[in-house]
C-alpha cells in the first residue's frame, strides 16, 4: 500500500492566546498519520508565539498581513498538500484524512472544508445562522487544501489583499480549470462574543482589499453578492425557524456592507496615491 502523502498546515497568527492552543491541537489531534504544523506568527506580544514554539513543527515570525504569512508557510512546506487554518479554527479529528480522501477520490486540486460558528452571545449566534446558509452551496467555498505545486507555480497569495485573497484563489483556479470539491466535514470557527463594533472594524479593513480583488475579477464582487443573496432565499425555511437571529444577521449584513464600502474607498485612496508616487 502506497505511503500517504504528507500534508503541511499552515496557521498564520498574531496576539491570540485565547485560541492558539486549542487550533494547533486539534491539528496534532488529527487521525491522519503524516502532518507537518507550520505556524507563521506575526512578532506576536503575548504568548502566541510560545505556544506555537512548543506545539508546532515548525514556528517562524513573518508579515505583514495574512498572506505573506501564508506564502512563507508555503514556501517552508515540504508536503505534497498545503492545508492552511485561521488560528480560531479547529478541526475535528478526521478532518485532514477526510479532506485527503475527497481529493484521492476526486482528483480534485483543491479541497474546501465547510465551516460553522461557535462562540456566544446574540451577535455570534446571528453569524452562526448566517454561515448555516452557506453550507449547501458548494461554490461559495473557498479551497483549503491545496497542492502545494499548485501554489508554488501560481505564486500563492496575493499581496495585495487580506480578507479576499481566498475568494481570489478560488476564481483563479477556476479560471485555470483546477477542480475544487467540497469535504464533508465541518470546522469550527471559534469567533468567542462578536460585537458590532468588532464585525464593522474586520469588514472595512476587509474592504480596503476589494478595490485589488475587483481589479483581478471583472464583476467578481456583484457575482458573490447576488451568490449569498441566493444562499438566503435556498435556506428561507432554516431562516423562518429563528426569526430572532435571521433578524440579526439581516441587520448584521447590512451594517457589513457600509464596512465594506468604506473600506473599499479608502483602499482606493491608497491605490491612487500609490500610483502617484
Amino acid at each position: 500500500m502506497p505511503e500517504q502523502p504528507l500534508v503541511s498546515v499552515v496557521v498564520p497568527t498574531r496576539n491570540n492566546r485565547r485560541t492558539i492552543r486549542a487550533c494547533l491541537r486539534s491539528v496534532r489531534e488529527q487521525s491522519y498519520p503524516r502532518i507537518e504544523l507550520i505556524v507563521i506568527d506575526n512578532h506576536s506580544t503575548d504568548e502566541t508565539f510560545d505556544v506555537a514554539t512548543e506545539l508546532a513543527d515548525i514556528a517562524l515570525s513573518g508579515g505583514p498581513e495574512r498572506s505573506a504569512q501564508r506564502n512563507l508557510g508555503i514556501e517552508r512546506a515540504t508536503g505534497e498538500w498545503v492545508l492552511w487554518l485561521d488560528s480560531d479554527m479547529m478541526l475535528p479529528p478526521d478532518s485532514v484524512a477526510v479532506a485527503v480522501a475527497t481529493a484521492t477520490a476526486t482528483g480534485a486540486t483543491g479541497v474546501a472544508l465547510p465551516e460553522r460558528t461557535i462562540g456566544s452571545g446574540f451577535w455570534t449566534a446571528c453569524r452562526a445562522l448566517e454561515r448555516e446558509c452557506y453550507l449547501n452551496q458548494p461554490l461559495l467555498h473557498n479551497p483549503r487544501l491545496v497542492r502545494r505545486e499548485y501554489l508554488a507555480g501560481d505564486g500563492g497569495f496575493h499581496l495585495a489583499m487580506s480578507g479576499p485573497e481566498d475568494a481570489d484563489l478560488r476564481l483563479r483556479m477556476r479560471a485555470a480549470g483546477e477542480g475544487i470539491e467540497l469535504a464533508p466535514i465541518i470546522v469550527d470557527h471559534d469567533e468567542g462574543r462578536l460585537t458590532v463594533r468588532d464585525v464593522l472594524s474586520k469588514r472595512y479593513y476587509y474592504g480596503r482589499s476589494i478595490p485589488a480583488f475587483a481589479g483581478r475579477h471583472d464583476g467578481a464582487v456583484s457575482t458573490q453578492g447576488r451568490a449569498v443573496l441566493r444562499a438566503y432565499v435556498v435556506n428561507r425555511r432554516l431562516l423562518a425557524r429563528d426569526p430572532a437571529h435571521a433578524a440579526g444577521m439581516v441587520l448584521l449584513r447590512s451594517l457589513e456592507v457600509v464596512g465594506y464600502a468604506l473600506g473599499a474607498r479608502r483602499g482606493q485612496h491608497d491605490r491612487r496615491g500609490e500610483r502617484d508616487v
